[in-house]
């Protein structure tokens, strides 16, 4: 099976503000960079958009380690989703869950895949995760 790391990052000029988010996708002897942006969004907007086009970009089913510096996504997609999906899509406050078709299609996503999440602390030297910033501030910078 194709193996494949990925490292995702979002950024937001105000929040909500403009937007954008970046990825940098290692295949055996290829890294592939994206980003994008959007007008009006929010850093947690931004965050979950770079996990989802990371895994769009796939073209075959991968085992996948995929890094990002959010512990927003990281616990999302890894712990808290299981309950929001058994209680339809709310929170244990019973509110409705924020950015709820964003969170569908990232789960749709992990299905197609392996993946195994890994959180790292942002701005802390490590170089995809830079890669990745930078690319967050280029979807900025370009729209």
């Amino acid at each position: 099976m194709n193996q494949v790391e990925i490292f995702t990052d979002g950024a937001c000029r105000g929040n909500p503000g403009i937007g954008g988010w970046g990825a940098l996708i290692r295949e055996t002897d290829s890294e592939n960079l994206i980003y994008g942006g959007e007008l009006e969004t929010t850093n947690n907007i931004m965050e979950l958009t770079a996990a989802i086009k990371a895994l769009e970009f796939l073209k075959v089913s991968s085992i996948v380690v995929l890094t990002t510096d959010s512990k927003y996504v990281m616990q999302g997609i890894t712990e808290w989703i299981h309950n929001w999906k058994e209680r339809d899509w709310k929170t244990a406050s019973k509110k409705p869950v924020l950015n709820k078709g964003l969170w569908k299609r990232l789960d749709d996503l992990t299905n197609l895949h392996s993946i195994k999440w890994k959180w790292i602390k942002a701005h802390s030297g490590h170089r995809e995760n830079e890669i990745a910033d930078q690319l967050a501030n280029k979807g900025i910078d370009e729209l």
